[in-house]
């Protein structure tokens, strides 16, 4: 079995190689945030018989996995990095559209989802309402942070999403931070934000397995325990 990917988290632009014709039935599509615990997911789910593809969070990268799972390219989804959803709700330069988050509901496979990257919007720097909190990442890149009543609208966002899913699903919260700027000390470290994003979920998540781990995203214990979720839910099937 073997991982494959179109490009690194974050990268915007990255060309697609159109592999439609050499996944097996096997095959998983992912998300993933840390190099680390991206590393021990993939393990994990090939260790266990399947191929993985990993799909970057920049636009392009979500366009494509919703696409290609609707074409029935997949035979379950590890979905850790759901940035796209803030910056597509707040105007953001990697939004990948409305129905991000959708394609795996519609076609009852099974989901392990999770918040990564929800403490961040990439924009233009002339686009940065006053004000807000922001993180030069590189010359390129302006970060903009999320507030407590975005990420309750987000929250919201995937809730609704999962809980219309056909298939057996679950939510990951990483109650130590969702990105490598949200961690304690980080520049983006907010923990009121982040508590708005887990309590909107609590609140409206109804017959979808919510599972609140006392770690960081980036942790290779979160990934772990993420890719385990999927493999228990895929045996449900």
């Amino acid at each position: 079995m073997t991982v494959s990917t179109i490009g690194k988290p974050g990268e915007k632009g990255v060309e697609i190689t159109d592999t439609r014709a050499h996944l097996t039935k096997s095959a998983i599509a992912a998300t993933f945030t840390g190099a680390a615990g991206a590393q021990v997911a993939q393990q994990y789910l090939i260790q266990a018989g399947h191929e993985v593809f990993a799909f970057p969070g920049n636009g392009t990268g979500g366009r494509a996995m919703e696409q290609w799972i609707l074409e029935g390219h997949f035979s379950g989804v590890l979905d850790l990095t759901t940035a796209e959803l803030a910056d597509e709700l707040l105007g953001g330069r990697f939004g990948a559209g409305p129905d991000r988050l959708t394609a795996a509901a519609i076609r009852g496979l099974p989901q392990v989802i999770s918040v990564g990257g929800l403490d961040r919007v990439n924009i233009a720097p002339n686009g940065i309402p006053t004000g807000r909190r922001v993180h030069e990442q590189d010359v390129m890149t302006t970060l903009m942070r999320t507030t407590p009543e975005e990420n309750d609208r987000l929250g919201l966002e995937i809730a609704q999403k999962a809980c219309a899913a056909k298939g057996a699903t679950a939510i990951l919260l990483p109650l130590r931070g969702v990105s490598a700027l949200d961690c304690e000390d980080g520049p983006f470290w907010w923990p009121d934000a982040n508590e708005a994003l887990f309590q909107s979920l609590r609140n409206w998540v109804a017959g979808v397995e919510l599972i609140e781990l006392d770690l960081h995203i980036d942790d290779p214990a979160f990934a772990r325990i993420a890719a385990e979720t999927l493999l228990r839910l895929m045996a449900r099937k």
